[in-house]
Protein backbone atom coordinates (compact mmCIF):
# COMPACT_ATOMS: atom_id res chain seq x y z
CA UNK A 1 0.00 0.00 0.00
CA UNK A 2 1.06 3.76 0.80
CA UNK A 3 2.83 4.49 4.08
CA UNK A 4 3.35 7.64 2.70
CA UNK A 5 1.13 9.26 0.81
CA UNK A 6 3.12 12.06 -1.01
CA UNK A 7 6.56 13.92 -0.20
CA UNK A 8 6.24 17.63 0.29
CA UNK A 9 9.94 18.32 0.32
CA UNK A 10 11.48 16.90 3.24
CA UNK A 11 7.87 16.25 4.58
CA UNK A 12 6.49 13.20 4.41
CA UNK A 13 2.74 13.18 4.21
CA UNK A 14 1.78 10.04 5.72
CA UNK A 15 -1.86 8.04 5.12
CA UNK A 16 -2.66 6.88 8.23
CA UNK A 17 -2.32 10.20 9.89
CA UNK A 18 -4.45 11.97 7.03
CA UNK A 19 -7.24 9.18 7.60
CA UNK A 20 -6.57 9.93 11.49
CA UNK A 21 -7.75 13.30 10.98
CA UNK A 22 -11.00 12.36 8.65
CA UNK A 23 -11.68 10.20 11.38
CA UNK A 24 -11.34 12.65 13.86
CA UNK A 25 -13.81 15.19 11.71
CA UNK A 26 -16.45 12.47 10.58
CA UNK A 27 -16.66 10.45 13.83
CA UNK A 28 -17.51 13.95 15.04
CA UNK A 29 -19.92 15.07 12.79
CA UNK A 30 -21.84 12.25 13.51
CA UNK A 31 -21.87 12.60 17.40
CA UNK A 32 -22.81 16.23 16.46
CA UNK A 33 -25.82 14.84 14.84
CA UNK A 34 -26.60 12.04 17.06
CA UNK A 35 -26.38 14.63 20.10
CA UNK A 36 -29.40 16.65 18.17
CA UNK A 37 -31.70 13.49 19.29
CA UNK A 38 -31.03 14.84 22.96
CA UNK A 39 -30.60 18.20 22.56
CA UNK A 40 -27.15 18.51 23.67
CA UNK A 41 -25.29 21.46 22.58
CA UNK A 42 -23.19 21.48 19.32
CA UNK A 43 -20.35 22.93 21.03
CA UNK A 44 -19.84 21.45 24.12
CA UNK A 45 -19.85 17.66 21.82
CA UNK A 46 -17.37 19.05 19.63
CA UNK A 47 -15.12 20.36 22.31
CA UNK A 48 -15.64 16.88 24.45
CA UNK A 49 -14.68 15.06 21.44
CA UNK A 50 -11.06 17.10 21.09
CA UNK A 51 -10.41 16.09 24.81
CA UNK A 52 -10.73 12.65 23.93
CA UNK A 53 -8.91 12.63 20.88
CA UNK A 54 -5.77 14.01 22.10
CA UNK A 55 -5.99 11.30 25.41
CA UNK A 56 -6.90 8.72 22.76
CA UNK A 57 -3.32 9.70 20.81
CA UNK A 58 -1.39 9.78 24.41
CA UNK A 59 -2.87 6.29 25.53
CA UNK A 60 -2.69 4.21 22.71
CA UNK A 61 0.82 5.11 22.19
CA UNK A 62 1.08 4.29 25.97
CA UNK A 63 -0.20 1.03 25.62
CA UNK A 64 1.89 -0.16 22.51
CA UNK A 65 5.22 1.13 24.47
CA UNK A 66 4.05 -0.48 27.98
CA UNK A 67 3.11 -3.97 25.57
CA UNK A 68 6.98 -3.92 24.22
CA UNK A 69 8.46 -3.13 27.46
CA UNK A 70 6.57 -6.22 29.00
CA UNK A 71 7.18 -8.09 26.18
CA UNK A 72 11.01 -7.66 26.56
CA UNK A 73 11.53 -5.29 23.77
CA UNK A 74 14.82 -3.24 24.63
CA UNK A 75 13.68 -0.16 25.39
CA UNK A 76 16.63 1.92 22.91
CA UNK A 77 14.04 0.13 20.26
CA UNK A 78 10.97 1.12 21.73
CA UNK A 79 11.45 4.84 22.16
CA UNK A 80 12.20 5.25 18.35
CA UNK A 81 10.94 8.06 15.41
CA UNK A 82 9.34 4.93 14.65
CA UNK A 83 6.83 5.02 18.01
CA UNK A 84 6.12 8.65 17.10
CA UNK A 85 4.66 7.14 13.39
CA UNK A 86 3.03 4.54 14.67
CA UNK A 87 -0.52 4.20 15.21
CA UNK A 88 -0.52 2.57 18.33
CA UNK A 89 -2.98 0.27 20.40
CA UNK A 90 -6.58 1.46 19.47
CA UNK A 91 -7.81 -0.36 22.94
CA UNK A 92 -5.40 1.91 24.98
CA UNK A 93 -6.26 5.21 22.76
CA UNK A 94 -10.25 4.02 23.88
CA UNK A 95 -9.25 3.12 27.55
CA UNK A 96 -7.90 6.85 27.77
CA UNK A 97 -10.48 8.41 26.08
CA UNK A 98 -13.05 6.85 28.03
CA UNK A 99 -11.25 7.93 31.39
CA UNK A 100 -11.49 11.41 29.64
CA UNK A 101 -15.00 11.24 29.58
CA UNK A 102 -15.87 10.40 32.86
CA UNK A 103 -13.39 12.69 34.21
CA UNK A 104 -14.62 16.04 32.26
CA UNK A 105 -18.20 14.71 33.69
CA UNK A 106 -16.86 14.02 37.52
CA UNK A 107 -15.34 17.83 37.07
CA UNK A 108 -19.08 19.23 35.90
CA UNK A 109 -19.32 20.60 32.64
CA UNK A 110 -22.93 21.29 32.70
CA UNK A 111 -24.09 18.07 30.68
CA UNK A 112 -26.19 15.01 31.00
CA UNK A 113 -23.43 12.09 31.37
CA UNK A 114 -25.23 9.22 29.96
CA UNK A 115 -26.74 11.04 26.76
CA UNK A 116 -23.55 12.18 25.45
CA UNK A 117 -22.07 9.17 26.29
CA UNK A 118 -25.20 7.73 23.54
CA UNK A 119 -24.25 10.58 21.06
CA UNK A 120 -20.32 9.99 20.70
CA UNK A 121 -20.11 6.31 20.50
CA UNK A 122 -21.38 5.82 17.20
CA UNK A 123 -19.01 8.23 16.01
CA UNK A 124 -16.46 6.67 17.72
CA UNK A 125 -16.77 3.59 15.69
CA UNK A 126 -17.19 5.53 12.56
CA UNK A 127 -13.73 7.14 13.46
CA UNK A 128 -12.30 3.19 13.98
CA UNK A 129 -13.39 2.28 10.83
CA UNK A 130 -11.56 5.03 9.23
CA UNK A 131 -8.49 4.77 10.85
CA UNK A 132 -8.20 0.76 9.85
CA UNK A 133 -8.26 1.89 6.23
CA UNK A 134 -5.35 3.97 7.75
CA UNK A 135 -3.47 0.68 9.39
CA UNK A 136 -3.95 -0.87 6.38
CA UNK A 137 -2.63 1.76 3.91
CA UNK A 138 0.46 1.68 6.24
CA UNK A 139 0.37 -2.23 6.60
CA UNK A 140 0.01 -1.90 10.27
CA UNK A 141 -1.79 -4.22 12.75
CA UNK A 142 -1.18 -7.12 9.33
CA UNK A 143 -2.36 -10.51 9.54
CA UNK A 144 -1.50 -14.10 9.50
CA UNK A 145 -0.61 -15.77 6.44
CA UNK A 146 -3.68 -16.44 4.04
CA UNK A 147 -4.09 -18.39 0.94
CA UNK A 148 -7.73 -17.15 -0.04
CA UNK A 149 -8.77 -14.54 -2.84
CA UNK A 150 -8.77 -11.60 -0.84
CA UNK A 151 -5.73 -11.90 0.74
CA UNK A 152 -2.62 -8.87 0.46
CA UNK A 153 0.47 -9.02 -0.09
CA UNK A 154 2.17 -5.81 0.85
CA UNK A 155 5.32 -5.14 -1.14
CA UNK A 156 6.31 -1.14 0.08
CA UNK A 157 9.49 -1.49 1.96
CA UNK A 158 8.25 1.58 3.91
CA UNK A 159 5.85 -1.20 5.61
CA UNK A 160 8.05 -2.90 6.32
CA UNK A 161 10.65 -0.24 8.13
CA UNK A 162 8.03 1.19 9.65
CA UNK A 163 5.60 -1.53 11.31
CA UNK A 164 7.87 -4.41 10.29
CA UNK A 165 5.36 -6.31 8.04
CA UNK A 166 6.29 -8.93 5.95
CA UNK A 167 6.71 -7.96 2.48
CA UNK A 168 5.76 -10.65 -0.29
CA UNK A 169 3.63 -12.70 2.20
CA UNK A 170 -0.40 -12.87 1.19
CA UNK A 171 -1.98 -12.18 4.37
CA UNK A 172 -4.88 -11.88 6.05
CA UNK A 173 -6.67 -8.33 5.63
CA UNK A 174 -7.28 -8.21 9.03
CA UNK A 175 -7.24 -4.23 9.10
CA UNK A 176 -9.86 -4.92 6.93
CA UNK A 177 -12.19 -7.05 9.10
CA UNK A 178 -11.84 -4.34 11.41
CA UNK A 179 -13.05 -1.99 9.00
CA UNK A 180 -16.07 -4.19 8.58
CA UNK A 181 -16.87 -5.05 12.56
CA UNK A 182 -16.34 -1.24 13.50
CA UNK A 183 -18.86 -0.04 10.72
CA UNK A 184 -20.94 -2.84 11.99
CA UNK A 185 -20.94 -1.98 15.20
CA UNK A 186 -21.94 1.55 14.09
CA UNK A 187 -24.72 0.65 11.92
CA UNK A 188 -25.88 -1.72 15.14
CA UNK A 189 -25.96 1.78 17.48
CA UNK A 190 -27.58 3.91 14.88
CA UNK A 191 -30.55 1.12 14.83
CA UNK A 192 -30.45 0.35 18.47
CA UNK A 193 -30.38 3.81 18.68
CA UNK A 194 -34.67 4.47 18.27
CA UNK A 195 -35.52 1.22 20.18
CA UNK A 196 -33.10 2.54 23.36
CA UNK A 197 -34.62 1.72 27.02
CA UNK A 198 -32.36 3.63 28.95
CA UNK A 199 -30.26 6.59 28.29
CA UNK A 200 -26.31 5.37 28.59
CA UNK A 201 -27.61 2.35 27.21
CA UNK A 202 -25.65 2.98 23.37
CA UNK A 203 -22.71 3.77 25.14
CA UNK A 204 -22.64 0.14 27.40
CA UNK A 205 -23.67 -1.66 23.67
CA UNK A 206 -20.48 0.30 22.13
CA UNK A 207 -18.89 -1.49 24.87
CA UNK A 208 -19.65 -5.25 24.07
CA UNK A 209 -19.78 -5.35 20.84
CA UNK A 210 -16.53 -3.32 19.88
CA UNK A 211 -15.01 -6.01 22.41
CA UNK A 212 -17.14 -8.95 20.84
CA UNK A 213 -15.43 -7.63 17.49
CA UNK A 214 -11.79 -7.59 18.74
CA UNK A 215 -11.92 -10.68 20.23
CA UNK A 216 -13.25 -12.47 17.08
CA UNK A 217 -10.91 -10.29 14.43
CA UNK A 218 -7.81 -10.55 16.98
CA UNK A 219 -8.11 -14.51 15.41
CA UNK A 220 -6.03 -13.38 12.23
CA UNK A 221 -3.64 -11.08 13.71
CA UNK A 222 0.01 -11.91 12.83
CA UNK A 223 1.70 -8.71 14.14
CA UNK A 224 2.75 -10.54 17.94
CA UNK A 225 4.34 -7.55 18.62
CA UNK A 226 0.77 -6.28 20.35
CA UNK A 227 1.40 -8.77 22.96
CA UNK A 228 0.83 -12.21 23.70
CA UNK A 229 0.20 -14.90 25.67
CA UNK A 230 -0.82 -13.12 28.62
CA UNK A 231 -1.03 -14.92 31.84
CA UNK A 232 0.03 -17.75 30.22
CA UNK A 233 -2.59 -18.18 27.41
CA UNK A 234 -1.17 -18.33 24.08
CA UNK A 235 -4.09 -17.06 22.57
CA UNK A 236 -4.84 -14.34 25.21
CA UNK A 237 -3.36 -10.99 23.41
CA UNK A 238 -3.48 -7.80 24.12
CA UNK A 239 -6.68 -6.87 22.21
CA UNK A 240 -8.37 -9.90 23.36
CA UNK A 241 -7.75 -8.94 26.82
CA UNK A 242 -8.66 -5.18 26.44
CA UNK A 243 -11.61 -6.74 24.76
CA UNK A 244 -13.00 -8.86 27.38
CA UNK A 245 -12.38 -5.98 29.53
CA UNK A 246 -14.72 -3.83 27.41
CA UNK A 247 -17.32 -6.41 27.37
CA UNK A 248 -17.29 -6.68 31.66
CA UNK A 249 -17.45 -2.69 31.26
CA UNK A 250 -19.89 -3.17 28.78
CA UNK A 251 -22.11 -5.76 30.77
CA UNK A 252 -21.79 -3.69 34.03
CA UNK A 253 -22.69 -0.28 32.89
CA UNK A 254 -25.47 -1.59 30.87
CA UNK A 255 -26.96 -3.21 34.45
CA UNK A 256 -25.91 -0.61 36.32
CA UNK A 257 -27.76 2.12 34.30
CA UNK A 258 -30.48 0.52 33.56
CA UNK A 259 -31.51 0.18 37.18
CA UNK A 260 -31.37 3.85 37.63
CA UNK A 261 -33.99 6.25 36.38
CA UNK A 262 -32.19 9.17 36.30
CA UNK A 263 -30.21 10.28 32.90
CA UNK A 264 -27.16 11.07 34.85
Amino acid sequence: MHPVLIQLGSFPLGTYGLLLAIAFFAGTALARRQGQLDNLPHAATTDLAIAMLISAIVGSKVLMILVDLISGVPASEVFTLGTLRAGGAIHGGIIAATATFFWKFRKGQGLSLRPMGDALVPGVALGQAIGRLGCFAAGCCYGTECHLPWAATFTNPLARIFSGTPLGLALHPVQLYNVLANLGVMALLLLARPKRAFQGQIFALYFLAEGLGRVITETWRGDIDRGTGWLGWAWLSTGRLTGLAFMLLGAGLWMFWARRKDSR
